[in-house]
């Protein structure tokens, strides 16, 4: 009978220790959905059984990863038209920064005649402008992961939308230097964010394409302002350049208004208890994910974010060397017109038409693109049994760093020797063309190293590359001056080949560092 009575109570705390085991478990399988792979094992992505369940594309033997619910509302269900819209706007809204930032550095001489200041003067509101452009998007990921990724863009898009116009209007150089920073601050939302978009809306195997057309807009967009703003500084005042990126960004926030949709789903939460979305205008200004708070981040969950994602190896290694590879395309734009001008004898016109150089080169950048990323991941995928390693998506800047290196080296000495124009704009079509392929292969091994952190990973690679350009853009003029043209670029080729060998290392060795570090089981994408 005593033996009975004691039954009850072991029995219970038997439930009680599976219990929090299964909360163990429960949490485990939650953060590993999240993270969706396994670092000693990579992604499965082909199966020709699909015998595991697994819901499969099209062709009857891709997995979908991460595997989508149910749900309707789930991103992942959305039909194609509506993801596609969305991933035009986000990159829309990517291309306004960087064209901004370079329209001021086209204007700076006109602006200084009429400040009375010198033209290296009057670039302090640039170097500030490029800075804010890579620190501002780890304020927004952080508040991206705490209210919600919808209300972030359209609050920061009005933001941008006052300041750009305030730059335009602006009388004073400390009136325009304090605009110009604050616009770089809230104009790159999506330029800093865009890769959480990507991530919420596209399977595994879809990403690298989509990556490529939305990097493929902020990387032209620095050589589309100052084509431009030549054209337009041949008859006009230096303001009109800068009214014309207001109406852009103005347009920006009403596609944003009427059309982009919140993306943020957490799949482990069944359908029959998700939060309702609320109605648009409450999606849009942020109440409707406000209600929902207590399924998201926590204030401190959202700041760990952002630490612990730059604190992986391989993530900090990218950084870097993104850093000393991307600098020289704000190192180009800062110096090219200055030689140019002198040496062949270009004026605004002629100016405006040289930048159809690397206008072209990011378009057949785009082009290839579109497929080498993915005809490097499938084949992969077949001599290795379906399985894939992030690793792969470095092998692009194997064919891309060469042509990089050529092109700077070659841009310095045709500029040191005076060498035909045809020449100098050929060679800094090749570097642009190989920064374009670089850019989609860092960051899609980013954003496949650590999936649920995709906006984190985005802002960081933003840090790093306009870091490097807000460092540059304070000496290149002078250190070109200075040194000559052929021995500063020659320099930078040198920083370029000497950067990949963190390329390298990351290839050999970026497995066994991912291991070491470990997913960051985050509690939700």
């Amino acid at each position: 009978m005593a033996d009975a009575q004691e039954k009850p109570e072991v029995a219970t705390e038997h439930e009680k220790v599976n219990g929090e085991a299964g909360h163990r478990d429960h949490v485990h399988s939650k953060t590993e959905a999240l993270h969706e792979f396994r670092e000693d094992e990579g992604y499965i992505v082909d199966t020709e059984s699909g015998g595991d369940g697994a819901k499969l594309a099209k062709d009857g033997h891709t997995r979908l990863i991460p595997q989508p619910s149910d749900d309707p509302k789930d991103p992942l269900n959305w039909s194609w038209g509506k993801k596609h819209l969305i991933l035009i706007i986000i990159s829309l809204v990517a291309f306004l920064p960087d064209y901004g930032s370079a329209t001021g550095a086209v204007t700076l001489i006109a602006q200084a005649a009429e400040w009375g200041m010198s033209p290296d003067e009057v670039n302090h509101s640039q170097a500030g402008n490029v800075f804010m452009l890579g620190a501002a998007g780890i304020f927004i990921v952080l508040f991206s992961a705490y209210i919600g990724r919808l209300p972030v863009v359209f609050w920061f898009m009005i933001a941008s939308t006052a300041t750009a116009a305030w730059c335009a209007g602006a009388k004073t150089f400390e009136s325009f230097m304090g605009a110009r920073i604050l616009n770089g601050f809230f104009s790159t939302v999506t330029q800093a964010g865009g890769l959480m978009f990507i991530q919420d809306m596209f399977f595994f195997h879809e990403r690298a394409r989509k990556i490529n057309i939305w990097a493929g807009f902020f990387i032209i967009s620095p050589y589309m302002g100052p084509l431009l703003a030549s054209f337009m500084l041949i008859t006009e005042h230096w303001s009109v350049p800068f009214w014309v990126y207001t109406a852009m960004t103005a347009t920006c926030l009403v596609l944003v208004a009427l059309f982009l949709e919140e993306t943020y789903y957490d799949r482990t939460i069944p359908a029959d208890e998700q939060p309702p979305q609320g109605s648009r205008v409450s999606r849009l200004v942020g109440v409707a994910q406000w209600k929902s708070r207590h399924l998201r981040n926590t204030f401190s969950q959202a700041v760990w974010r952002v630490v612990s994602v730059v604190l992986k190896p391989t993530v900090f290694l990218s950084c870097v060397y993104y850093m000393l590879t991307f600098a020289w395309v704000v190192g180009i734009n800062t110096t090219l017109s200055i030689f140019v001008t002198p040496l062949y004898g270009f004026g605004p016109k002629q100016i405006g038409f040289f930048y159809f150089t690397p206008i072209v080169a990011v378009v057949l950048g785009e082009l290839t693109g579109h497929w080498l990323h993915d005809v490097l991941a499938k084949q992969y995928i077949r001599s290795h049994n379906g399985h894939f390693e992030p690793e792969v998506r470095l092998r692009a800047i194997y064919i891309s760093t060469p042509l990089m290196i050529i092109g700077t080296v070659l841009v310095g000495q045709s500029l040191y020797n005076g060498w035909h124009y045809m020449v100098t704009s050929v060679t800094w079509g090749l570097y642009v063309y190989g920064i374009m392929v670089t850019t989609v292969a860092l960051s899609s091994y980013c954003l496949d190293s650590y999936p649920e952190a995709s906006g984190e990973v985005s802002a960081w690679l933003n840090f790093g590359r306009t870091l490097g350009g807000f460092i540059i853009s304070y000496f290149q003029v002078t250190w070109a001056t200075d040194e000559g043209a052929g021995l500063s670029f020659g320099i930078q080729g040198a920083i370029e080949a000497a950067a990949f060998l963190i390329i390298i290392g990351m290839v050999v060795w970026g497995k066994k560092l991912r291991v070491w570090a470990g997913p960051l089981n985050f509690v939700t994408n």
